[in-house]
């Protein structure tokens, strides 16, 4: 058998169905695998944003085994007692069920009456047809109550040995550095660990700057609720915001509920049509004013691509999917911009260069504009002082 050439190279359809092939078996196997890599993912993720404190711990003097234990602890609290409070709100919100169940009913005695009126449907068929839905939806929810006590153990199962991922991730973190520069031979030591820092940077830069526009909508949707007087309105604006976790869809969700309520306890529907019209504004606010201001340019995926990823995420892993979408599509991005070949997939994935210079040049313009008025300011006091000086010795002469 001759030797191969060194500069062999195989056709570009056979690189390209090898591709595609293992792109097929790893998506196979993330799919089959699911339980246990969005777990292993949603560690790595919360080890993020724990490194910060574990580090300053460590620093304190802190033996590292502790100052994990510390930080986990921490998270661990403030988890249990956003769960105690939300606990607390669903129980205060079960209260209106009995209102909400009469105001259905009354909805429904005005329905009869409209079609009966406008089509001459008597009562009795009426009711023999909302009889076989109702006996549809129930078969159809014992299933769906099934599989949801089955997925609410599977997840209570999980999210118990949740912390010790966390703990070994943080323990064993510059070992996996290590790690990484070893597999990746043939790259430079140095362009491994600004890979890394990079990720870092962008998945930290995500879940603070996620953090803060969290509290920003929330607040923002509270006072708006608190305006129209709706109940509850604290806890409806901060559930809302807190499902700003799956992007450009979670506001609306969470509007829904506050929207049922209006309808419940107000007579007029204007409360209703004013709460959907404040949660409009706010996620207006929040895609085009405070998420591009606060995360900046640190997750630079455009819409198209993230919205892409949302779709693959829960078709992938359902919810866990969705709220893993952006962050993984922005860590993919920047595994793309550091290899060669893949750099013009990242280039498709990121923001138009026209966009990134116009930003550029804008903020070079607001620059020169403010350094303008500043000079025009000081040469006008200065002007001014100078007749005042002027002023002065012609008084005193």
């Amino acid at each position: 058998m001759p030797p191969i050439p060194q500069n062999f190279q195989l056709p570009y359809v056979a690189r390209l169905a090898f591709a595609l092939i293992s792109i097929t078996i790893l998506v196979y196997w993330m799919y089959v695998l699911d339980s246990i890599i969005t777990l292993l993912l949603f560690s790595v993720i919360i080890s993020i944003a724990l490194y910060p404190l574990t580090a300053w711990l460590e620093r304190k003097g802190f033996p590292r085994m502790l100052a994990i234990t510390v930080s986990i602890l921490a998270f661990s609290l403030v988890a249990a007692g956003i769960a105690t409070l939300l606990v607390y709100q669903v129980t205060d919100f079960t209260t209106m069920l009995p209102q909400l169940i009469q105001k259905i009913n009354a909805s429904l005695n005005k329905l009869q009456l409209w079609a009966y009126d406008r089509f001459n449907i008597p009562p009795s068929r009426q009711l023999k047809e909302i009889q076989k839905y109702y006996q549809n939806m129930a078969e159809g929810g014992g299933a769906l109550v099934g599989t949801a006590v089955t997925t609410t153990t599977s997840m209570l199962g999980n999210l118990s040995i949740l912390p010790v991922y966390i703990f070994f991730l943080l323990y064993y973190r510059d070992m996996f550095r290590q790690f990484f520069c070893k597999v990746f031979v043939s790259a430079k030591k140095t362009q491994v660990h600004e890979v890394l820092d990079k990720i870092y940077e962008v998945v930290h830069s995500y879940l603070s700057g996620l953090f803060i526009v969290t509290l920003i909508v929330g607040t923002l949707n509270s006072v708006g609720l608190l305006i129209l007087g709706i109940p509850s309105a604290i806890f409806f604006g901060f559930l809302a915001a807190m499902l700003l976790i799956i992007p450009y869809i979670g506001i609306l969700i969470g509007s829904i509920l506050p929207i049922v309520v209006a309808l419940v306890t107000k007579d007029s529907p204007m409360y209703a049509l004013g709460v959907a019209g404040i949660f409009f504004f706010v996620q207006m606010l929040e895609g085009n004013v405070i998420t591009p201001y606060i995360v900046g340019s640190k997750i630079s995926v455009n819409p198209l691509i993230a919205i892409v990823g949302l779709f693959l995420g829960g078709s992938l892993w359902g919810i866990a999917g969705l709220a893993l979408a952006l962050p993984l599509t922005a860590i993919i991005k920047v595994v793309f911009d550091a290899v060669d070949y893949l750099k013009p997939y990242g280039y498709l994935m990121g923001e138009p260069e026209i966009s990134k210079e116009r930003a550029v040049k804008s903020r070079k313009v607001q620059q020169i504009e403010r350094e303008v008025v500043d000079t025009i300011t000081d040469t006008t006091n200065e002007v001014k002082s100078l007749f005042k000086k002027k002023r002065a010795g012609k008084s005193t002469v």
